[in-house]
């Protein structure tokens, strides 16, 4: 009897079995398949069908690429990819998107959890109903009420409303353990006081049976809105008759009067974040100056660095020089320590009143460095000087010993001086060098939040601000103060603006390369 024939792909995958590396592979793939599924599983009831999407998506590619002898260069692509859709693209997408919204602080969820949540903030406690002895748990987290209902145990929390807890210790009246939840002491109960006070846990599915709620901890009770919802009319009527309309371009419910009811929901308000930084009084002036300021920082910390990183390359490349090479070490050192440390400890230095600066260097003077917006501005310059300029230096030195001595000694015999072979020959073989970095050292200073963060935090703030805005601040630690700090949170806003930051970097960068391009044309 004759066998079949043996085929390539045969053979190739008859080696694959008989070597270690493809069951390492096959446990690796395995446990990727795993995560992706139990991803899958999660985003089902939470209804994330995009992240879903992606998921299914992206397991089908890696299992094909990692069991195919087809697909080998993707093997080494698909991981970058992968990160690359997920930390890149995504959060640029996700930006742009979030910029056209009114995403912030009172505007987080949709339109149907801002009607129950306006509900449960207006409510008083129903007449008639028991009071229940209470047990709060902390479920993952999340703080959760546990009650005896009609000789029943029963947990929810702020999501899930009131549903039997199967396995639950019932001692009395009162719950005592419930499975897979942590009991909470008076003490613990007392550090997490707002939580528990704020929280509202629907008796059913329906918001008309209202919620349980408590005062105190120990005891709940059953309230309702003081609030009327009219679903066919979208409106909210208070006790007294008040009547607020539904204003589906703000995203509130809004009375005649003008007062409104919060939280409300996100919306699409198309241009309006970035009409607002001109248009708006109070964050128009501060957006001008922080923008100019922007510009000003980017620029003059590339060309300090540049100019102090080449002087000292052009001085320590003469091989005169002696003992160079323990200087260029000595150069490196501020380069070497972390930033943001840097920042910090000559934060301490120009302190006021028991900096180094002021009181050793300057006998004792009574400088504000850091609360005068001019000298804060000139101490950020000089601080970012210190840090930037061992990066030109190295750059410097290496595109300078790049430089062919036959051009320098061209020069020399043609009589030219020292300036004129430095501006004619040095300079702009340097330049050419150095061109495309100095364009990256730009778009990094534009976006240098770190230093100023750490420095200044942005201050001296300006007074009168609707966000805590500072003289120092640049566009990115702007963007942070307003998605971040302050008392309102605007995401849509701080996205509009990070995506002004990305068209004016990039436009930068765009011009800076046309500009490298015509400098190696004209050498």
């Amino acid at each position: 009897m004759v066998s079949p024939p043996t085929t390539p792909s045969r053979l190739s995958h008859a080696r694959d079995l008989s070597r270690p590396g493809f069951y390492v592979k096959l446990v690796l793939v395995m446990l990727v398949n795993a995560m992706g599924v139990y991803g899958i599983m999660a985003c089902i009831p939470l209804e994330e069908w995009g992240v879903l999407a992606f998921l299914v998506v992206t397991l089908l590619v890696v299992d094909y690429v990692y069991f195919s002898n087809r697909a080998i260069p993707a093997k080494y692509l698909v991981p970058g990819l992968i990160f690359l859709a997920v930390f890149q693209i995504y959060v640029m997408v996700n930006t742009a998107y979030v910029a056209f919204t009114n995403y912030g602080d009172g505007h987080n969820d949709n339109k149907s959890a801002a009607i129950t949540q306006i509900m449960k903030t207006s409510d008083r406690r129903v007449d008639g109903t028991p009071t229940y002895p209470l047990t709060v748990l902390d479920r993952d987290g999340r703080i959760a009420f546990a009650i005896v209902q009609d000789g029943e145990a029963k947990v929810g929390d702020a999501e899930t409303p009131l549903a039997p807890a199967d396995g639950a210790t019932v001692e009395g009246e009162k719950v005592t353990e419930v499975e897979g939840a942590e009991v909470l002491n008076l003490g613990q109960i007392q550090q997490r006081q707002k939580e528990v006070l704020d929280l509202r846990v629907s008796m059913t599915d329906d918001p008309a049976d209202g919620w349980l709620r408590t005062d105190n901890g120990t005891m709940a009770y059953v309230a309702k809105s003081t609030l009327t919802y009219d679903e066919a009319a979208d409106t909210f009527t208070t006790a007294d008759g008040k009547v607020f309309k539904a204003d589906p371009s703000r995203g509130l419910f809004v009375a005649e009067d003008g007062s409104t009811l919060s939280p409300g929901w996100r919306v699409n308000v198309g241009f309006d974040n970035f009409t607002q930084m001109f248009s708006d009084s109070r964050l128009a002036g501060p957006f001008v100056k922080s923008l100019v300021w922007s510009f000003a920082f980017a620029i003059l910390s590339v060309l300090t660095t540049f100019a102090m990183g080449m002087l000292l390359a052009v001085v320590f490349n003469d091989p005169r020089v002696k003992g160079r090479v323990l200087y260029r070490a000595l150069f490196i050192l501020p380069y070497a320590f972390p930033a943001f440390l840097a920042a910090l400890v000559w934060r301490g230095l120009l302190n006021r009143e028991f900096g180094f600066i002021n009181q050793v260097l300057l006998g004792g003077a009574d400088i504000n460095w850091l609360g005068d917006g001019n000298l804060a501005k000139l101490s950020i310059l000089l601080v970012n000087l210190w840090l930037g300029f061992p990066y030109m230096f190295l750059v410097c030195t290496g595109a300078l010993q790049s430089i062919p001595g036959e051009l320098t000694e061209a020069g020399i015999m043609d009589g030219a001086g020292p300036l004129r072979r430095f501006g004619s020959i040095t300079l702009p073989l340097l330049l050419v060098s150095v061109a495309p970095l100095l364009i990256s050292s730009f778009a990094f200073n534009f976006n240098n939040f770190s230093l100023i963060f750490m420095l200044t935090g942005g201050g001296p703030n300006y007074p009168g601000a609707p966000y805590p805005l500072g003289e120092t601040d640049i566009l990115i630690s702007m963007v942070y103060a307003i998605a971040f700090e302050g008392g309102e949170r605007q995401y849509g806003l701080a996205s509009a603006m990070s995506i002004l930051i990305f068209v004016v970097v990039g436009l930068i960068s765009w011009l800076g390369f046309r500009q490298t391009r015509k400098l190696e044309e004209v050498l």
